[in-house]
């Protein structure tokens, strides 16, 4: 929610149509493939084995890792402005990610406001991904938080569910100005 991410950003260069992209986002890399990555699979192991399988799309998959960047659209400048408004307002700001080590590393050096949190927690260097509730209590503990003082802020709602599984107030971010009016309602801008 605070960067854009889309894998198709990069598959509308490479292949001829939305259904071709489609198609390959669903069967080829999905979802479930990334995910992996973000649990601690390195790249070029996750690379090979899905180039294995697919040999016929051995460039398309490759590209999933070198062209990476181009998968991010940028900073979602609204959710920006409002993490620096809690900065501005002293609210003690942790982020918990799903991300692998390895693009978060290249993602952090790009963009200044991932420096702004008090700390993070990345899956990929911890081995496990949300919704897990190991990486919600990794976040607490490490981080000395109260998780009746601690709001949770997602664009997944199965993640949210396990944020308040932990105790946390969790909320779902569908938009930036929904999230202004919770943020506002809750006190915290």
């Amino acid at each position: 929610m605070l960067l854009d991410w889309d894998p198709r950003y990069l598959y509308r260069k490479l292949l001829p149509d939305e259904p071709a992209v489609e198609r390959f986002l669903a069967e080829v890399c999905t979802m479930a493939w990334n995910a992996e990555q973000d649990r601690g699979r390195p790249w070029p192991a996750a690379v090979a084995e899905l180039s294995a399988r697919f040999p016929g799309h051995t460039e398309l998959i490759a590209a999933y890792h070198e062209r990476w960047s181009e998968m991010v659209g940028g900073a979602i400048g609204e959710t920006v402005r409002l993490l620096s408004q809690l900065r501005g307002r002293g609210v003690p700001c942790y982020a918990l990610t799903n991300f692998s080590t390895e693009k978060f590393a290249q993602v952090r050096d790009e963009y200044e406001f991932l420096g702004w949190f008090g700390g993070i927690v990345v899956s990929g260097d911890e081995k496990v991904v949300k919704p897990d509730p190991r990486i919600y209590r990794l976040l607490l503990h490490r981080f000395g938080l109260d998780p009746a003082a601690t709001v949770y802020v997602d664009d997944s709602a199965p993640n949210v569910v396990a944020a308040r599984e932990q105790g946390m107030t969790g909320l779902h971010f569908t938009d930036p100005a929904g999230l202004r009016a919770e943020l506002t309602t809750l006190g915290l801008i």
